[in-house]
Formats: C-alpha cells, sequence, structure tokens
C-alpha cells in the first residue's frame, strides 16, 4: 500500500501534472480548427465553393508551422532547457489563439494559425522529455499514460465548447487556458538530468547531428516510422469518414466532427492502456506491435465489413482510437532513444514530422481514390502506412527501464576524455586524470 502511494505522489508531482494540461491545450488547439473550419469561413464570407480549398490551406498553414515549431522548440530545450521551452511555446500559443477570435480575412486566419502551429509544437514532445527525465525508469510509462490521456480529453472537450459557443469565443477560451497554465508552470522545476549535462562541455540540440551517420540516422526514422498509423487514422479515415461512409452505403450519414470526437474517446482509454501494458510487460516495442497490428485488423473491418449502421461505424472510430493510442509511448520511445544533449530535439520533431505526413498520406490518397475508388485506395495508404511503422520496429532498440542520464555520440569537446560505447552510440564522460 505504502508502495502505491510512494508512486502516486510521484506521478502527481506539479511538473507531470501541468505537461498532462499543456498536452490537453495541444490537442484542444489542433482539432477546435477541424471542428469549426466550415462555420468560421462562412462566417468571413467565403464562397461554399472555395471553403475546402481555404479550409486545406489553413490546415497547411498549421502543419507548415507545427514543422517549423517542432525543430526551434527542440533545438531550444536542448540549449536552454525544459522549463523555458515550455513557457514560450504556451504563450505564443495562447496569444496567437486569442487574436484569431478577431480575424477578419482567411490571410489573417492563417498567419494566426502559423503561429499558433509554431507554439503548440513543443508541448508534447518536451512536456514528455520532462516527465520521461524527472521519473523513476520503474514508473516512467504509468507518468507518460498520465500526460496522454488528460493531452486527449482536450478534443472531446473541444467538440463540446464548439457546439456551445461561436468560433471566435471557442479560440478566447483555448487561448484562455493556455494563459492560465503558464501561471502554474511558474511552480516547476527544471529536469535533474538535464541540469547536470548542461554543466559539461558538450554540444546540445545540434539537430544536424542526427544525420551525421547512417545509424544515427536510421535510429531517428524508425521513430517517425513507428508512429505514422495514429495520423492514417487521425487524419484519413477520421477526416474522410463522410466519404467513407457513402461508399459503405451507410443507414445514415457521417459527420466527421463526431467520428473525430468518438476516436479521440478510444484515443483517452488506448493512451492510457497502452502505458500500463507497457509497464506489465515491461517492454515498449511489443506494446506498440500489438496496438499496430491490432488496428490493421480493425481497418479491414472499418472498410469493408458491412455495418450498415452508422452507429456501429462511430463503434470502430472509438477502437481505431483505441489501438492508435500509443501516440505518448511513441513520444516516450523517441525520447528514451537518444541522450540528453538531444533528447529533447528528438522528442518534439518526431510527433511533429508524423503529424506531417498528412502531407505525404493526402496526395496518396487522393491518387488512390482516383484509380481504385475510395475502399481500396484507403485500403492501399492504410497497408503502406502500417508496413512502413512495422519496418521501423525492426532492429529498434528496447528502451523500457533504460537509464536516460547518457549523452550521444559525437556531442563532447576535445576536453573531455571519452570512452565510446559503439553498440548503443552514446558516450560516457569521464573526469580528466590530474597528474
Amino acid at each position: 500500500m505504502n508502495e502505491k502511494r510512494s508512486v502516486l505522489k510521484q506521478l502527481l508531482q506539479v511538473p507531470v501534472i501541468v505537461a498532462a494540461l499543456g498536452y490537453f491545450v495541444d490537442i484542444y488547439d489542433l482539432l477546435l480548427f477541424s471542428i469549426v473550419r466550415v462555420d468560421s469561413l462562412q462566417s468571413l464570407g467565403v464562397a461554399e465553393a472555395d471553403q475546402l480549398r481555404d479550409g486545406v490551406f489553413l490546415i497547411n498553414a498549421q502543419m507548415a508551422g507545427l514543422l517549423l515549431g517542432g525543430i526551434l522548440w527542440g533545438i531550444l530545450g536542448d540549449k536552454r532547457g525544459r522549463i523555458s521551452v515550455l513557457f514560450g511555446s504556451i504563450l505564443i500559443y495562447s496569444l496567437a489563439n486569442i487574436t484569431n477570435g478577431f480575424v477578419t480575412n482567411v490571410t489573417q486566419y492563417a498567419i494566426l494559425r502559423f503561429i499558433a502551429g509554431v507554439g503548440l509544437a513543443g508541448e508534447l514532445g518536451v512536456g514528455i522529455t520532462l516527465v520521461a527525465e524527472i521519473l523513476p525508469k520503474e514508473i516512467r510509462g504509468y507518468g507518460t499514460s498520465l500526460v496522454a490521456g488528460t493531452g486527449m480529453l482536450g478534443a472531446v472537450v473541444a467538440y463540446f465548447v464548439a457546439d456551445l459557443f461561436s468560433w471566435q469565443v471557442t479560440f478566447f477560451i483555448g487561448g484562455g487556458l493556455g494563459l492560465l497554465l503558464l501561471l502554474m508552470r511558474v511552480k516547476v522545476f527544471e529536469s535533474g538530468v538535464f541540469n547536470e549535462v548542461k554543466e559539461k562541455k558538450v554540444s546540445r540540440g545540434d539537430f544536424l547531428q542526427l544525420f551525421s551517420s547512417g545509424p544515427q540516422f536510421f535510429k531517428y526514422l524508425r521513430c517517425i516510422l513507428i508512429g505514422v498509423p495514429v495520423w492514417l487514422v487521425a487524419g484519413i479515415l477520421m477526416t474522410f469518414s463522410p466519404e467513407i461512409g457513402k461508399a459503405l452505403h451507410l443507414d445514415t450519414p457521417i459527420d466527421a466532427g463526431k467520428a473525430v470526437m468518438w476516436e479521440y474517446v478510444g484515443l483517452v482509454v488506448g493512451d492510457i492502456s497502452s502505458g500500463m501494458l507497457s509497464q506489465f510487460f515491461r517492454s515498449r516495442k511489443k506494446v506498440v506491435r500489438l496496438y499496430v497490428l491490432t488496428g490493421a485488423a480493425l481497418v479491414a473491418v472499418y472498410l469493408f465489413v458491412p455495418l450498415y449502421s452508422a452507429t456501429l461505424f462511430y463503434g470502430v472510430c472509438v477502437l481505431l482510437g483505441i489501438t492508435a493510442g500509443y501516440w505518448a509511448l511513441f513520444v516516450t520511445i523517441a525520447a528514451e532513444q537518444f541522450g540528453t544533449n538531444l533528447r529533447a530535439t528528438v522528442a518534439t520533431t518526431v510527433p511533429n514530422f508524423v503529424r506531417g505526413s498528412i502531407l505525404i498520406m493526402t496526395p496518396l490518397f487522393l491518387l488512390f481514390k482516383a484509380q481504385y475508388g475510395i475502399i481500396i485506395g484507403t485500403a492501399l495508404l492504410s497497408v503502406l502506412a502500417i508496413g512502413v511503422s512495422l519496418l521501423g520496429l525492426v532492429g529498434m532498440e528496447e528502451t523500457f527501464g533504460k537509464d536516460l542520464n547518457f549523452l550521444e555520440k559525437g556531442s563532447a569537446k576535445a576536453a573531455d576524455v571519452l570512452a565510446e560505447d559503439t553498440d548503443n552510440g552514446v558516450i560516457h564522460h569521464l573526469k580528466k586524470k590530474t597528474i
């Protein structure tokens, strides 16, 4: 009993709670635009025929911000510290969202979606990095599950907030939540692991170092590939659920916003359960493989089993959300793969590059749809996305229980005496001998 209380006490530390709430705000905003897109564009006087074009433009603007911000905040997280990123990212996001409620044309809208994307990009990766570094390695999975489960609720809240208020007010609420979170972060302390590295003469946040050798690059690439099915579900299967539902001849039309909401209900369950299972099996890789393969089976059900009923269709959306709910676990794997001097860079860029994979998947979806129809086309794209994730697991290091107090190879200055560990690609720093 005392041991359980001790674990609970460690999980409820301020940095863990603040990281969880930061991810909540992140997901709230990412899904909010998709939910209010039509209403907001109508309010701005965009003709119905132009709403799809302008909507794609705005989504791409936000995605460009996420990609740029992922690199920016990751580098700053390793150079300046995890806490400075958590302050800067939420401040930029909050001000952009509040201002977003006052836009009068699509150009202004796009600029603010880009800025908000830059701000949001730092939340998950740096939050997971901080949680992974401050918690004991034996309970790290529980902490990241708490962050993810709380964060995914942001999508559900966004759905109901948008249903109750105008689109302008929903952006005000998102910005206000960010400012409240900013006040909470005053009490957050820096990672002790990072503080130790900060005192050493090492290169930190060198993004190009990830491409300095074949093994280093492929380790980084594997971290990205294993997350692709998560965004297949969110960016393709849920976004285009009305068209898929129509092709399946369901009894009533499918609402994309409702499909996304039910998927995120599943994601809450999936993110919590995946972390728990990784603790039970004492393995990250086994759990990711289990969720990806189960997800593959459910995609087949989603596309080929005659459900007929929209209710059953939404039920499958929940199940797909559960199997895609290894999002935080995959970010945790990325954080655990790399040394302290590159950890925030990796953990922040990896999820944003996975989000950016939609820029590849969408054209492929349209191409396959034109060639083979929407059902077969979606199935082909799903095979590719799931295939690359399973390929990414091949050769990946198991990181459960791994000590994170290490540095990446090639990071030390000449003043240090180094001993290379060629098996895991890290460098252990030894004190200089005095004569």
